[in-house]
């Protein structure tokens, strides 16, 4: 994702919209935080930010487990939402808006849009006849199973004939691959895009964009018999949230600058979503990133082994922005990642408590003991000679260009550099020593400026990853008024001389079990 942060005055940012046939878990949350950074980030900036997720409630896959549990499929896809708003809400997820495929204002756009296609003649009717996944609402070819089983679940898919509407998508074949060509950074990581460009250059044909069988999905407008297929569905919410094309929404936010899938949905945003895209004249989003899969201290995570990660328990043990911090620091954003508690748990004691914590909590207990919780004033804030200044500059920097690539890692990693550079800073600068020197107060004075300055401003980097404890960090500095979308000002010296600190407990206690 390439932005000028500098001129780019809009910013739109997505999750897919989450499938709610189960509950959600560490994968839901990993995609969906991920967004959050880069919305709080923008924000910051002073970029008008939208942020969309929500949820896909169509398919035979809702319809089967309403008629297992004797419920209406709206009563079912009801209940599992409310438990996906609440998660939001635990995670401090700031989503500009949450839109549901059973909602007016995307049933009625997705049919406008079905016709339009329709009418183009890129929509026709046809007999389908092939494997079907219901689990992953996947249609397959006999050469794309593996051992005869969906690639994805490796269950048994079952085979289908059925009257169906079909979207021609052979015939976007040598666009799509002129337009991967031309636009590199549409598909990344890089391995992902090549991975879809070759099965682009075997050969696209024409799929199945409809359901005779399945009830429960938005009619196709000329035919009532057919519901439309519910991938096909569940991309138009990207443009459906944002109302019809002459809409101020529509022509303040698209393009969408990044779409932010897991891998398994790779074929469906990179080939599928662009050719619909072109068949309307719409221009495409500007990036796809894919992330991958987490497994579960070295296993795969499954419903039979029960092993699925409730987001709602692990924080209340280990805390909201713990969560957060391990999820985007622990793995490179695009690779595999294993979540392991005492990995987890390492990070909570090592990074956020022995360095973040620790770093606050002597700060402050310095400065309520030599200036009697006082921020001291310095003549010399913009020493050239201090290290801590200069270093604050390059950091902001690297993490621009890291956030803005998608390295999330890479930004928390320079962050705990700086957070390193200033624990230094005070085992170097022995204000201990300063303070039983008269004629050295005025040194004293600075360091203890120094300190609580850096840590205003790793506040202020910290703030997209773990909002609740950067605002405990400029509540304890003194600075009470904050706006939950601040903007990001880090030039030495933003912190004023002469505020009272509000000393509290360590911001992370160590975990013993």
């Amino acid at each position: 994702m390439q932005l000028d942060t500098e001129t780019d005055n809009s910013f739109y940012v997505t999750t897919p919209i989450y499938y709610v046939n189960d509950l959600p878990h560490i994968g839901h949350t990993y995609t969906t935080i991920a967004a959050d950074v880069l919305a709080r980030y923008m924000r910051e900036k002073g970029t008008n930010v939208f942020f969309l997720t929500g949820t896909d409630e169509h398919g035979q896959k809702i319809q089967k487990a309403a008629e297992a549990n004797s419920r209406s499929p709206k009563e079912l896809t009801d209940e599992v939402v409310t438990r996906f708003r609440d998660v939001w809400k635990r995670l401090c997820i700031t989503n500009d808006d949450f839109i549901r495929t059973t909602e007016e204002r995307h049933v009625s756009r997705v049919q406008k849009i079905f016709k339009a296609i329709y009418d183009k003649g890129d929509i026709y009717l046809g007999e389908y006849e092939g494997w079907y996944c219901t689990p992953c609402e996947s249609f397959w070819t006999q050469g794309q199973l593996a051992d005869s089983k969906c690639p994805d679940c490796a269950r048994a898919p079952e085979m289908l004939k059925e009257e169906s509407y079909f979207f021609r998508l052979s015939k976007y074949q040598d666009f799509l691959l002129q337009y991967f060509e031309e636009h590199p950074e549409f598909i990344r990581p890089r391995s992902r895009r090549n991975e879809l460009l070759n099965r682009i250059k075997a050969g696209l044909e024409d799929i199945s964009v409809s359901r005779a069988a399945v009830e429960w999905g938005i009619t196709v407008p000329m035919n009532p018999k057919h519901t439309i297929y519910v991938w096909v569905d569940a991309l138009f919410n990207y443009i459906t949230a944002l109302g019809d094309e002459n809409s101020d929404r529509f022509k303040s936010f698209w393009p969408a600058n990044i779409h932010i899938i897991g891998k398994e949905i790779l074929w469906f945003h990179g080939v599928i979503w662009p050719a619909l895209l072109k068949s309307l004249d719409i221009e495409l989003p500007l990036q796809v990133f894919t992330h991958g899969w987490w497994t579960i201290e070295g296993k795969k995570m499954s419903k039979s082994l029960g092993n699925a990660i409730d987001p709602i328990s692990i924080t209340d043990k280990y805390g909201v922005d713990a969560f957060r911090y391990f999820m985007l620091r622990e793995v490179p954003f695009g690779l595999d990642g294993n979540f392991s508690y005492t990995a987890l748990q390492n990070r909570v004691n090592d990074d956020l408590g022995n360095d973040l914590g620790n770093l606050l909590y002597r700060t402050l207990s310095m400065t309520q003991k030599y200036f009697k919780g006082i921020i001291p004033k310095s003549d010399s804030v913009s020493n050239d000679n201090n290290k801590l200044s200069e270093n604050a500059a390059l950091i902001e920097k690297q993490i621009e260009q890291n956030i803005c690539n998608s390295q999330f890692s890479l930004s928390l990693e320079a962050i705990w550099i700086y957070i390193k550079q200033a624990n230094k800073y005070v085992e170097d600068s022995k204000p201990w020593v300063l303070a039983k020197d008269e004629t050295r107060k005025e040194e004293l004075a600075l360091t203890i400026y120094n300190l609580n300055e850096a840590l205003r401003i790793i506040a202020i980097f910290i703030y997209p990853f773990m909002p609740d404890t950067s605002k405990k960090i400029h509540e304890q500095l003194g600075i009470l008024e904050i706006e939950e979308n601040m903007r990001r000002d880090t030039t030495w010296g933003g912190l004023a001389a002469g505020i009272k600190i509000q000393k509290g407990e360590p911001l992370f206690p160590k975990i013993e079990d």
